[in-house]
């Protein structure tokens, strides 16, 4: 796709951003000019905003280009809307009123959640999870995938006597994926391989090779090559991931507390009817919640034996009498 089309298709269905959108700075460095209106830096910062994500993985210098591009559209529009007077009137005033809504939500998104979230704080999270993670093995193993019972045995016969398990990988496996490899299927965990050929992988020890195992694949003959415990993913793998969801978590936190502020009538009668019933199953969904907290807390409690017992005592005294 030409750099014209790009900026033609993006431009198409998007709100016009205002002629002045990100007026000239002094410190700003011009990277085009529009019938004398300069573009600057810092509107590029702003097409990237509202038009990054369509862009892809366009390489940066096409990327820029394309955001100029988009920039020089954009100031051309707004001239020609100009020239026709389309600027005035309630219609166009409710318009420039939602953008700046818009603009104003961003600032204070950008002061109050995204400010107050970093990648120092997300660390101690990730570190906090990690500790949290129940230990969960893994298995690296390779296979033999055959047509018949037969066949799996034979080649057991022959990896008993001694012949190179991957290199029969190669000569007599089925399966497609793997046999290039030698039959590696790397490290795997429970639950992501069938039940009958998880089962016979994780009863062996490193360097054992299985009997035949049926699956609904065929039969497998099952070399286990390593074992170990999972490593959890490290922070880099999963920081954006958890910053995200950092964000996310806390706005929504500002939006209910500023929900819990606000006067706010729903006057359509069908919207009221739905907010009133989301309200009452967040209340009842709350409740529960709670109520639940509550029991595991007494549950917790009842289990707890005094500060004061003597579990020696407790476990000699003498059972009682069914006599009674």
């Amino acid at each position: 796709m030409k750099v014209s089309q790009v900026f033609h298709a993006v431009a198409v269905g998007v709100c016009v951003l205002g002629a002045v959108a990100g007026s000239a700075r002094a410190e700003d460095k011009i990277v085009a000019t529009v019938n004398g209106h300069s573009i600057t830096e810092a509107d590029l910062k702003l097409a990237e905003a509202e038009i990054g994500n369509e862009l892809g993985n366009l390489p940066e210098t096409t990327r820029r280009r394309v955001l100029v591009e988009f920039m020089i559209e954009n100031q051309l529009y707004a001239e020609a809307a100009d020239a026709e007077k389309l600027g005035t009137g309630p219609d166009f005033e409710k318009r420039m009123a939602f953008w700046r809504q818009r603009a104003l939500r961003d600032a204070y998104f950008e002061k109050t959640v995204k400010a107050s979230i970093g990648e120092q704080a997300a660390r101690a999270i990730y570190e906090d999870k990690v500790k949290q993670l129940p230990p969960e093995d893994e298995v690296q193993a390779r296979h033999i995938l055959v047509a018949s019972e037969d066949e799996a045995k034979k080649l057991v016969v022959r990896v008993e006597a001694g012949e190179d398990f991957a290199q029969l990988a190669k000569e007599n496996s089925g399966d497609a994926g793997s046999k290039a490899q030698g039959g590696m299927l790397g490290f795997f965990g429970k639950g992501q391989m069938v039940p009958q050929f998880e089962e016979a992988a994780f009863s062996l020890k490193k360097g054992e090779v299985s009997k035949p195992v049926q699956s609904q694949f065929g039969w497998h003959v099952i070399k286990v090559e390593d074992r170990r415990q999972k490593p959890p993913p490290t922070f880099d793998d999963v920081k954006d991931r958890l910053i995200g969801s950092m964000v996310q978590s806390k706005a929504q936190n500002i939006a209910t507390e500023l929900r819990g502020k606000a006067k706010i009538d729903y006057i359509d009668p069908e919207i009221k009817k739905m907010a009133e019933e989301d309200a009452k199953k967040q209340a009842e969904a709350q409740a529960t919640m709670k109520k639940q907290m509550e029991d595991a807390a007494a549950a917790a409690s009842a289990t707890t034996p005094p500060a004061d017992a003597n579990p020696a005592t407790e476990g000699n005294k003498s059972a009682p009498d069914e006599k009674k």
